[in-house]
């Protein structure tokens, strides 16, 4: 099969169905937990929000988890907050109630962690405000125009500014996900998702591209190991 890169997919993924729950989804969030902190993608955001907070020791940093799945990128946060001696109120929000109830089952030894079931896309979302919002594997989800919209709301409710961590759409990362699927024995869902994944991921100039729109001022892009962008955009 030859893979075409060139262009951003408008595939859907299985998981896009808000209404999904069962063992087979909870079986998925955990597997894409599990690589994306093996392959080093939890410090791809954690290094983000450092760049970010730098000075800001004293007084309580909110960061919200947009897309956060089974919750393991804000427990990596509270983990090094509480090594740091950081006061970080952590929210996570996912438009399924399936996947926030396996959040708040995983996270309840962290009182610092709250989690919602919210549309991003509502009016009552949008006024909402935070220091820091985090994207990690969740900006692909979204179609360009929505990507826009998203981030130029996320930019408006930030204080300090906004952390993506996505795809790098990738022949190679493609082929080498194949590998990965049979080296951790991804169900049928999480393969299929995660190849959809790659192909509606982003190349730099996508990303720049979005920037200029946007007319971002200040902000970085950089390629991180395993096939990610690191896009931090500064609110101040």
């Amino acid at each position: 099969m030859v893979v075409d890169t060139r262009t951003r997919s408008n595939e859907p993924e299985l998981m896009d169905d808000f209404a999904l729950e069962g063992e087979i989804l909870r079986d998925a969030l955990d597997k894409i937990a599990s690589i994306n902190k093996l392959l080093g993608g939890n410090k791809v955001t954690l290094d983000g929000v450092k760049t970010l907070i730098n000075s800001q020791h004293d007084e309580e940093i909110s960061i919200l988890d947009v897309g956060c799945g089974n919750g393991d990128m804000l427990r990596t946060l509270a983990d090094y907050g509480r090594a740091k001696q950081l006061k970080f109120k952590l929210i996570g929000i996912d438009a399924n109630a399936f996947t926030i109830r396996h959040a708040e089952s995983l996270s309840e030894n962290y009182t610092n962690i709250t989690y919602q079931c919210i549309d991003i896309f509502t009016d009552a979302f949008k006024t909402t405000s935070f220091d820091i919002i985090l994207c990690t594997l969740t900006l692909h989800h979204f179609k360009d125009h929505e990507i826009l919209a998203l981030m130029k709301s996320f930019h408006q409710q930030t204080k300090l500014g906004v952390v993506i961590n996505d795809l790098h759409r990738s022949k190679l990362a493609y082929y080498l996900f194949n590998a990965i699927c049979f080296v951790f024995r991804l169900n049928e869902m999480s393969r299929k998702d995660g190849l959809v994944s790659i192909l509606r991921g982003f190349k730099r100039a996508d990303l720049a591209q979005y920037s200029t729109e946007l007319k971002f001022k200040s902000y970085s892009i950089r390629w991180r190991w395993a096939f990610r962008y690191q896009w931090v955009i500064k609110s101040i």
